[in-house]
């Protein structure tokens, strides 16, 4: 409930002892009564005896007078919450003790100066949050920042030291091909870079430390190294190829070091993945050199598989891996969209997904990433990583197990597959 300063003292001039206030007019002594219920103000005579009816009817219009000026003059000082109106010490020890002596005027004096200072406060509060930025829909922890200086997305566009910022880049790579290697695999790995042109970004992980022997070959000298010893392509891709990182490129190729490509043009494969609708491919396998699945295999009669028929029982849906929405990890290439989902661990469509049978590579099946592995129990180095590999993918099939039930009990469903025991 909100009352102006005047009303606050009339109130409180008329409260529990209904105190009185002396004044003198033209016609006489008065007196002034504030009402506790309403913005009256009564003007009666101070003296009780009986008037004439001339003196009564004055009286009657000296009333109605009072009430309208009180109204006036209530409405017209600034409204306040008595909450929030703050009187000095001596206004509240005048409450407490109705002899001190203070004047009406000098309550009318603080009650008036309490309003304005706190309209004052308030409108200078309101201007400042109002000029104050927060824009929810800026990414986590920019909120305060202005939209037009956000930019959540970057690259891997190499900048002068010198110049003009703005003159920088002459040319803008529209794919990313990524390598993981060791410095033994340089050769193959110069013939592969060889065969992408300056449409391509080169981004080579290297898992064994050697990073400036490279510079031996020219085209090194404008790649992106990055340099962690004994690490796989995925350890990398996960933490150095986030989608906001990748997403001036197209697709994004996240291939092994042991890759033949003397079959290979990668700008008629990105040309065939557009025309045939791939987010996610991989270039055919010749069908003698390592093959393991079908789907992989290179097929001579087509331009794009996205089927094939495996052994009796290894595929319950023919529209699930291995006979479809299948590739293998070392010559994968991902659409950008793909790879935002893939990098949050979600798959497209099997329609999406194939190979690429008119442009094919030949898996050398060379172990050099095996060999950084350790001896233990007298096995060889690389018999301890793939029986890494072995645990790490038994883990990622609990966890995303557990995920899953996780999130059908969060909703109170049951999980798919399950008795409800």
């Amino acid at each position: 409930m909100s009352f102006s300063p005047f009303h606050i003292l009339l109130f409180y001039l008329s409260s529990s002892r209904r105190r009185w206030i002396r004044d003198t007019g033209e016609r006489g002594r008065l007196l002034l009564l504030r009402s506790i219920r309403g913005s009256q103000i009564f003007l009666i005579p101070s003296s009780a005896l009986p008037r004439k009816s001339s003196e009564n009817m004055r009286l009657i219009i000296s009333t109605v007078i009072g009430i309208v000026l009180g109204y006036l003059i209530g409405i017209s000082f600034p409204t306040v919450s008595i909450t929030k109106l703050h009187f000095p010490s001596s206004i509240i020890s005048y409450i407490e003790d109705r002899n001190s002596g203070i004047t009406t005027q000098t309550l009318l004096n603080h009650a008036w100066t309490s309003a304005n200072n706190q309209n004052r406060n308030n409108a200078t509060s309101n201007t400042t949050d109002t000029l104050k930025i927060y824009v929810p829909t800026n990414p986590r922890g920019a909120e305060r920042l202005p939209p037009g200086i956000i930019v959540p997305e970057s690259d891997f566009y190499l900048r002068r030291l010198w110049g003009n910022p703005d003159e920088d880049l002459i040319t803008r790579q529209k794919y990313l091909v990524t390598f993981t290697v060791g410095y033994d695999q340089k050769k193959n790995i110069d013939a592969a870079v060889k065969k992408f042109s300056e449409n391509f970004a080169i981004l080579l992980f290297h898992y064994d430390g050697r990073t400036s022997e490279w510079d031996e070959f020219e085209w090194s000298k404008r790649a992106i190294h990055v340099s962690t010893r004994k690490q796989t392509k995925w350890w990398y891709a996960k933490r150095f190829l986030h989608p906001d990182i990748v997403a001036p490129y197209e697709y994004i190729f996240i291939w092994d070091e042991d890759l033949g490509v003397q079959h290979f043009d990668a700008e008629e494969y990105i040309r065939l993945v557009k025309k045939h609708g791939l987010e996610i491919s991989q270039p055919g396998l010749e069908p003698d050199k390592g093959l393991t699945w079908q789907m992989t295999k290179r097929r001579g009669d087509r331009e794009v598989h996205k089927e094939t028929e495996e052994k009796p029982g290894w595929c319950a849906d023919p529209h699930l891996p291995p006979c479809a929405a299948f590739v293998e990890i070392m010559a994968t290439v991902f659409s950008r969209d793909a790879w935002r989902c893939v990098w949050h661990m979600i798959q497209p469509a099997h329609e999406k997904i194939g190979v690429v049978d008119s442009q094919w590579i030949i898996h050398q099946v060379v172990p050099s990433l095996g060999n950084q592995g350790q001896s233990e129990n007298g096995k060889a180095p690389w018999e301890g990583v793939r029986e890494r590999c072995r645990k790490e993918w038994e883990m990622f099939r609990k966890r995303l197990s557990e995920a899953e039930k996780a999130y059908y009990v969060s909703k109170g469903m049951a999980p798919p597959n399950s008795t409800g025991a």
